[in-house]
């Protein structure tokens, strides 16, 4: 007996054929996401054969989105968002600005529209957030101080993108020529701004305490399900009900959601528990991009899909390069946000469609979008293996890349009226995050003179404001270290989590001072003893740490001298 089953069909197809496509390309070492496009390709409705359910399609990667967002959201706190707010507000906004007059230029060339214009102008210049995210990802820059400028200038425009989604039908009729209420537009536009507002009020105010008490109770049931299933209600539900009463996109609501459960001391494990879903309902995301792609356009029109492309991946990527470069960011950072937002995704989509089904946008605008969104995604991870080598080439042959790097910013240098004990014999502190905050301080209390290197630059500007001796630049870098001091310093401490990077630093230190006493960080027994072999010190394990302190307290308690466990 036959049955139809659109769901379990449509994810047979998806995942079946995004595994043998996605595998095929790994072995010609190319992207694994090019053969999940490929597979949504085959299985769209502009090839012959199997035809899967695109609308069940497009909403199980929306789940996917929810889910990325939502694991980013676990990993980034609000003052990671606060630190770069600076840049990502200002640049993302001017971006967003350039590349839609670029794409409305050419579109105007062709004869199109005003509105039609500005709308695919405005498709073109936001960039997707899976397709980021997964780059960041797979570069091992999520973390760090570039990953953050991007995701905070993805946030930026998604809040934009929200605003524009909403206002853009009753703008319809403005555009068009016909007579539009203004005061209903402005309205409108507050109420919008307004609901956006309390959303984040309340997922920061009351969601930070609640959503971690709950994560806590339902962590003491014992239960591993009922865990997992509270990660995933809260990452989903509160995205859905971000969606449904305050306007937002199910990205921002879920990235939110995750925000405030990283408040919770079980922010780690819901970030595991979410991680083979993330992975799974991403693939999805890039199948369905696929099955909405008709590869006729890159035939029958050859030239408007090169004039996109080269707007998405060449002209928003160096309008935001200078931008970046504007701020007095170093040239590896703007390297690294450029690459970022190479590519268009999910905003563009949704958008175009709405842009076609107010007669705004032609069909063709709809087909040149995809094609571009699928060119771009495609070559979005061959941009990032190039940042490294690009920022090399550059500062070997050109004399503009080296004079950009020389010009050292303010806060790049300790100021000339430093003290000589923070110069010689001092303390060189790496990192100042969570653990590096709190050594810093308990160095402040004893007058211990200690610079502090830092790679975000407002946190640096902070530290400067309440006397604290410090420069901006990632400690991963010879000249960071030299502007420390640390060829004169009697101790370094390296408080920054990630082992690839403390590896580098001990090196450095070394060579530029080898007598130097340093102390490290480790995140488990391997990288410790790793790190010991590399010449650290002292290696400090949080494991082991936190036992020696529970062992030393129990001593005290007994009236006994505990002694150190091996």
């Amino acid at each position: 007996m036959h049955h139809d089953y659109p769901l379990i069909t449509t994810l047979a197809a998806s995942f079946g054929l995004a595994l043998v496509f996605g595998f095929l390309a790994l072995r010609l070492r190319l992207p694994a996401l090019l053969g999940y496009l490929l597979a949504g390709i085959l299985i769209g409705p502009f090839t012959p054969g199997y035809v899967a359910n695109a609308e069940l399609a497009t909403q199980l990667a929306e789940i996917g989105v929810m889910l990325l967002m939502f694991g980013v959201g676990l990993h980034f706190s609000l003052d990671d968002l606060l630190a770069v707010r600076r840049i990502a507000l200002p640049g993302a906004i001017l971006q967003i600005v350039v590349a839609t007059a670029m794409g409305a230029g050419a579109a105007a060339l062709w004869g199109w529209s005003l509105p039609g214009a500005l709308i695919f102008g405005l498709a073109l210049s936001v960039a997707s957030t899976v397709v980021l995210l997964r780059a960041l990802e797979s570069a091992g820059v999520l973390d760090s101080q570039n990953g953050r400028i991007a995701v905070g200038w993805l946030v930026v425009e998604d809040l934009v993108m929200v605003l524009v989604l909403v206002l853009l039908p009753p703008l319809a009729g403005v555009l068009n020529g016909e007579s539009g209420d203004a005061s209903g537009i402005l309205s409108l536009l507050g109420r919008t701004l307004l609901q956006v507002i309390a959303f984040i009020a309340l997922m920061l105010l009351a969601g930070r305490k609640l959503m971690p008490r709950l994560l806590w109770r339902v962590a003491k049931s014992g239960s591993r399900e009922l865990f997992t299933l509270s990660v995933l209600a809260a990452a989903i539900s509160i995205a859905y009900l971000a969606s449904q009463l305050f306007g937002v996109s199910f990205a921002l609501g879920a990235f939110f959601a995750g925000m405030v459960m990283r408040e919770s001391e079980f922010s780690h494990r819901a970030a595991e528990e979410s991680l083979p879903l993330r992975e799974a309902f991403a693939v999805l995301f890039f199948v369905s991009v696929g099955m909405l792609i008709d590869p006729k356009i890159l035939i029958a029109h050859p030239l408007e899909v090169l004039v996109v492309v080269a707007i998405i991946v060449f002209g928003k990527s160096l309008a935001a390069a200078i931008l970046v470069l504007g701020f007095r960011y170093p040239l590896h950072t703007a390297l690294t946000v450029s690459a970022s937002l190479a590519q268009i995704g999910e905003f563009s989509f949704i958008l175009a469609g709405l842009g076609v089904s107010l007669g705004m946008l032609p069909p063709l605008g709809q087909s040149l979008i995809l094609a571009g969104a699928l060119i771009s995604i495609a070559v979005n991870p061959v941009l990032f293996k190039a940042v490294g080598p690009a920022l090399g080439w550059l500062q070997r042959n050109s004399a503009l890349a080296r004079r950009i790097e020389s010009q050292a910013h303010p806060l790049a240098e300790l100021p000339q009226e430093t003290r000589a004990d923070f110069l010689s014999g001092h303390v060189v502190l790496a990192g100042y995050g969570r653990i590096g905050h709190r050594v810093g301080e308990i160095l402040a209390l004893n007058d211990i003179p200690h610079v502090v290197a830092e790679q975000q630059r407002e946190r640096v500007a902070r530290l400067r404001e309440t006397g604290v001796q410090c420069v901006w630049g990632d400690a991963t870098e010879p000249l960071v270290l030299v502007q420390a001091h640390v060829a004169n310093a009697g101790l370094l401490l390296v408080t920054i989590p990630d082992a690839v990077s403390v590896r580098r630093i001990l090196a450095l230190a070394r060579e530029l001072n080898p007598a130097i006493e340093i102390a490290v960080l480790a995140g488990s027994p391997e990288e410790a003893k790793l790190l010991e072999a590399d010449g650290a010190d002292r290696v400090f394990f949080k494991d082991a740490e936190l036992a020696a302190a529970i062992g030393q307290h129990v001593g005290r308690r007994f009236g006994r001298e505990s002694a150190p466990a091996h």
